[in-house]
């Protein structure tokens, strides 16, 4: 049975020595790596773990698990308005299972080398499967999108649709069934779930405030408002939903799960009465997937509406414990 640094540079010091990186001066192979920070830039890290049963089915491809790691932690970037740069991978394993490190490996690196982030250390253990990354960016000085610029008559947007990250567990878990082509669509949007760095780049000078939604919408977006000191007011008839969470045929499912259900990996951004014009135009050229469903107003808490009437929630949100 291969030992920890047999595995380490057979399924990923190998493969990252093959892609060089920007500023990494020591990569994987040593007790700490060595970077050179881009002049005139901050910094940007966090840090995300998934483990088995929790995040992810345990029988879940370990290409996918893989995929599924590195671009819910890679949301994180987008949201703070962060370019990707490197990454960590602490990976807890049951077994040195060689056939399962090399898929997990490959989706690994596919997703490294689609978002041009370089592996560049990390560690291996025995135990229950767990995935932890630390990811890392960069982002001029000032310009980081936070949670505490929400003011009082700004716009609440989110990008693309909501609903699918819940809509997709439920098929996966087999407690609902839908046509082939919405099964495949949920399918990638829970195990490739796309981190929206273009879309943060067009709107980082824009946004007073923006967080990525991974548990659930009004959870997300309560932490906007407990950050900025200020309410928020959601119109629920405004939410968009894909076309695979429309067929399902349960609209006020669909709306929870767009709610609440998490796991979409949206951007939810606030956005001043004053730059919406140009908000508008990047989404009236093509260049912006957006929606607005809200607005920012005076309280501390989030609030539901249909039509003008209270929409209630029966879970307002993923709880981590």
């Amino acid at each position: 049975m291969p030992g920890e640094f047999q595995l380490i540079q057979q399924f990923f010091q190998r493969e990252q020595a093959e892609q060089p990186a920007e500023g990494v001066l020591l990569g994987i192979g040593d007790d700490c790596a060595l970077l050179q920070m881009p002049i005139g830039k901050q910094l940007a890290v966090s840090v995300d773990t998934l483990v088995a049963g929790v995040h992810f089915p345990l029988d879940a491809d370990a290409e996918l698990i893989a995929e599924r790691a590195l671009r819910t932690n890679l949301s994180d970037l987008a949201a703070m308005g962060a370019d990707p740069l490197w990454f960590t991978l602490a990976l807890t394993l049951p077994e040195a299972n060689e056939e399962w490190l090399r898929n997990f490996s490959r989706g690994l690196f596919a997703c490294a080398r689609e978002y041009k982030i370089a592996l560049i250390g990390g560690d291996t253990t025995s135990g229950p499967l767990t995935i932890t990354i630390q990811v890392m960016g960069t982002i001029a000085p000032g310009t980081a999108m936070r949670r505490d610029g929400a003011n009082i008559g700004d716009f609440i947007l989110v990008t693309y649709n909501l609903g699918d990250g819940a809509a997709a567990l439920a098929v996966i878990q087999d407690r609902i069934y839908c046509d082939e082509s919405s099964a495949g669509y949920l399918h990638e949007r829970f195990y490739r779930p796309v981190p929206r760095l273009q879309e943060s780049a067009l709107i980082r000078g824009l946004a007073t405030a923006a967080l990525d939604i991974s548990d659930g919408l009004v959870a997300d977006l309560q932490h906007i408002c407990d950050a900025s000191d200020v309410g928020a007011i959601i119109d629920v008839e405004n939410l968009p939903l894909s076309s695979a969470v429309q067929s399902l045929n349960n609209p006020t499912q669909a709306l929870e799960w767009a709610l609440s259900g998490g796991d979409d990996y949206e951007l939810c951004f606030t956005v001043a009465p004053e730059k919406m014009a140009d908000v508008a135009m990047l989404i009236a050229q093509g260049k912006l997937n957006a929606t607005v469903i809200g607005e920012i107003v005076p309280g501390n808490k989030v609030i539901c509406e249909y039509e003008g009437e209270p929409f209630t929630l029966a879970n307002t949100g993923y709880q981590h414990f």
